[in-house]
């Protein structure tokens, strides 16, 4: 009986803590990257190679984002998942680090969903958002006020809108799927 395949991960900026198993891409010598690259400029892979590609803490550095959702699009499989993690713009680690050049909400991505057909000539790379977690400051998780921000879109909204600078967000992880 054959084994089945094992599932490739890239870890974009990965850094010193590259995640288990992946495969590892950053422009530093001083990690554990297992190809140095400028990762900014382009993935030294061809097309449709990964089923799970990783961006924590990286997106919000890159010069362009278009072109790294879109570079992330062309290396991953139809159906992969793409997991971004990146300071919620409320937080001052948002601000704090000279190599943010993005500030970011919960509905940055939306833009690259199959929802704003209208656009779809700015991003031409698609994704399906599968989910949008919002991590709060520990006492709005102990009032439940972060699960409700998280259970309800309307919720995400109002607080992101007219709250989110009172009540300060962290980070935030999307989970997407590449559409293809």
């Amino acid at each position: 009986m054959s084994q089945p395949a094992r599932r490739r991960i890239l870890d974009v900026g990965c850094g010193r803590g590259k995640f288990p198993g992946a495969i590892g891409i950053d422009c530093s010598l001083a990690t554990e990257a297992d190809v140095i690259c400028d990762w900014a400029r382009g993935y030294p892979f061809a097309e449709s190679q990964f089923d799970e590609v990783r961006l924590i803490h990286v997106i919000e550095e890159v010069p362009d984002i278009m072109a790294a959702l879109a570079e992330t699009h062309r290396v991953a499989r139809p159906g992969a998942r793409v997991v971004i993690v990146t300071p919620h713009y409320s937080d001052h680690s948002s601000y704090c680090s000279p190599t943010h050049r993005w500030h970011l909400s919960s509905f940055s991505f939306w833009f690259f969903s199959d929802k704003p057909r209208e656009y779809d000539y700015y991003a031409p790379a698609r994704f399906r958002e599968r989910r949008v977690e919002v991590r709060l400051l520990r006492l709005w998780r102990w009032l439940g006020f972060e699960f409700l921000v998280n259970r309800f879109r309307a919720c995400r909204r109002f607080w992101e809108h007219y709250l989110c600078f009172f009540v300060r967000g962290k980070y935030i992880t999307f989970d997407l799927e590449v559409v293809k």
